[in-house]
């Protein structure tokens, strides 16, 4: 039994709510200094009745005051079809096109070895490091995760005290998501990540859900060698638009 593709839509947006937010017309605005674009993009989620150009020009407005870049992303359960071509004209390029996978967990497929489960602030030093992250940006990634009025979970494999793979997970009633699950170069190819991610799959079955969720590149032929054999299957995509020069 699958969710859908809007209520996955809803979890993946309650996941990544970042301190500053605001509806506008339908629009989800929301605001961070952080990497992350969920987290600091233009979101369509329901029908608007404002013109276009204006609801555009007053994001424009609004991120330029922020100092940040007004980008779109843009979800097929949720965005209007009239906005792609309307930001296509304005010149936003569409990038990083994302698929949200969708799994029932299996408990009998969680077997694994055993994981460190760091406090979050010492856990966003360790994936920090692990991205090259600046100060700067995993500041504003720990304030987003920490305000979170959600159960936050972390893992993280070290070797000889230096971390070596991390993930994160978020549980929502009968769902966990799972996020930041990365690996140090080098030491890729040993399972560290499958350790990761199943350590994170069982702490969310124990804490009753029962569906699992994540986003990844689309084209990333290694995630979803990673999580295909979790039952990890695409549900819907999303993608962003932003002028090239604003947001490269």
């Amino acid at each position: 039994m699958t969710t859908g593709p809007r209520r996955l839509e809803e979890l993946t947006l309650n996941s990544s709510a970042p301190p500053g937010q605001l509806l506008y017309d339908g629009w989800l605005l929301r605001f961070s200094p952080g990497k992350a674009k969920r987290a600091r993009s233009v979101n369509p989620v329901y029908p608007s009745t404002l013109p276009l150009d204006d609801k555009v020009d007053h994001c424009e407005r609004l991120y330029g005051a922020m100092g940040l870049p007004a980008i779109f992303r843009l979800s097929e359960p949720t965005r209007p079809a009239e906005l792609e071509e309307f930001l296509a004209a304005r010149g936003y390029e569409r990038f990083e096109t994302t698929e949200v996978r969708e799994a029932e967990i299996d408990p009998a497929g969680l077997a694994g070895g055993e994981v460190e489960n760091p406090r979050l602030e010492e856990w966003f030093d360790m994936v920090g490091s692990l991205r090259g992250s600046p100060i700067a940006q995993r500041a504003a990634h720990l304030a987003r995760l920490a305000a979170l009025p959600l159960p936050v979970h972390t893992a993280a494999i070290l070797e000889a005290g230096v971390p070596v793979a991390t993930g994160l997970a978020i549980r929502e009633g009968g769902h966990v998501g799972l996020f930041d699950v990365v690996t140090r170069e080098g030491c890729r190819r040993r399972g560290f990540a499958r350790t990761i991610v199943a350590a994170l799959l069982r702490w969310g079955w124990e804490g009753g859900a029962r569906h699992s969720y994540l986003q990844v590149e689309e084209g990333n032929a290694a995630a979803i060698a990673l999580y295909e054999p979790f039952g990890f299957a695409p549900a819907y995509r999303y993608w962003y638009r932003g002028r090239p020069e604003e947001v490269a």
